[in-house]
């Protein structure tokens, strides 16, 4: 349904997107997530036509966004950040205004009473929108988005500023959505995702850095790196041990208790398998290992995990230590030569110390 083929976007030497390609079947729900500057939103404002891209193709339904802008756009509905809200019109004239502007050509009022009825704005039909709460003011740019039944629905951050009984609805919304439409979700809240999306797509700086169905997005980290273990022995003596050995960066003593065995999460470093060297280790002190768990990673951790190992080598950071490599031999140099000329200073006051005892 959706096809981005190594989309790039300049802005003068800015590469604010570099080189993304990923596609999106009929009836998925994507997340697309990244922190701020990430290239999310300049992602989608192309797709939507909003935005030329610099070089690589958009299309939906089949239908390139560049040639065939009008005819693209008709399969899509767009609820940007800001909902496109003209406060002073009725819920009512608001959706016949966009209904007319969409060329829509459904039967007007039994099309616009289905999508009121699945976004729940009946009951504010005829009221006027900036006398809304937030949560049906983000329910009325729903709405819009809904019109003429575009196949490809994009959401950019649809719960901000929502309350917690907002959210949910709208989440509710949004996989209700799925079933008919595909849907494309643009989100700083990682919950979100969990909770409705069937495959995530993590970009930063410009970059996809992964692409998986949200129940196997671990497969993204390089491996698990953390574990509750069960280990019969003294617990202070055990804790040290785990603290100290080679490959892991975190240890400690949990509540839980199993009759002699005590509970221990331990972190391993990225790329480490601790596992073995562990089980040898406790074996050597006979501290008998009767348990051992790998704790899946939160999305947050995940999310964390996969920014971080996708971020370049920072080149600022190997100037500064270019930098400090010089600072420090120019300093070395300095500290030389004042050590040189407070020799000279004292030979030449031993000197002249010299002459007057002569």
């Amino acid at each position: 349904m959706i096809k981005i083929d190594h989309l790039v976007k300049n802005y003068g030497s800015n590469c604010a997107v570099d080189d993304v390609s990923f596609e999106v079947e009929k009836g998925e729900i994507v997340g697309l997530l990244g922190p701020n500057g990430a290239g999310k939103s300049t992602t989608m404002n192309i797709l939507t036509g909003y935005l030329s891209a610099t070089s690589g193709s958009v299309s939906i339904a089949g239908l390139d966004v560049l040639e065939n802008p009008l005819e693209a756009k008709k399969h899509i509905g767009y609820l940007p950040e800001q909902p496109p809200l003209y406060l002073d019109m009725t819920v009512e004239e608001y959706l016949i205004f966009n209904y007319n502007l969409k060329n829509c050509k459904l039967n007007r009022d039994k099309h616009l009473a289905e999508i009121c009825d699945v976004v729940k704005i009946t009951d504010v039909y005829k009221r006027v929108i900036k006398h809304l709460s937030k949560g049906y003011r983000q329910r009325v740019g729903i709405a819009q988005a809904l019109i003429g039944s575009p196949e490809v629905i994009i959401f950019d951050e649809p719960t901000v500023g929502l309350d917690p009984k907002q959210i949910i609805e709208v989440r509710n919304l949004i996989r209700t959505l799925g079933r008919d439409h595909t849907v494309i979700l643009s989100t700083h809240i990682l919950q979100e995702v969990q909770a409705v999306c069937d495959r995530i797509v993590i970009i930063n700086k410009g970059k996809i850095v992964a692409d998986e169905k949200t129940e196997n997005i671990t497969r993204a980290v390089e491996n698990n790196r953390r574990f509750n273990l069960k280990i019969c022995g003294p617990q202070k003596e055990v804790l040290a041990m785990l603290k100290a050995k080679p490959g892991i960066v975190y240890a400690e003593l949990l509540a839980q208790r199993d009759g002699e065995a005590y509970t221990y999460m331990i972190e391993s470093e990225v790329g480490i398998d601790v596992r073995k060297s562990l089980f040898y280790t406790l074996a050597e002190k006979n501290w008998p290992l009767i348990g051992m768990e790998a704790l899946g990673m939160s999305l947050e951790d995940i999310f964390i995990t996969i920014v971080d190992q996708s971020a370049p080598k920072n080149r600022y950071e190997r100037k500064a230590q270019r930098s400090r490599n010089q600072r420090s031999s120019i300093e070395t140099e300095v500290a030389k030569n004042m050590v040189a000329k407070n020799e000279k200073k004292e030979a030449e006051l031993s000197d002249l110390f010299d002459d007057d005892k002569k």
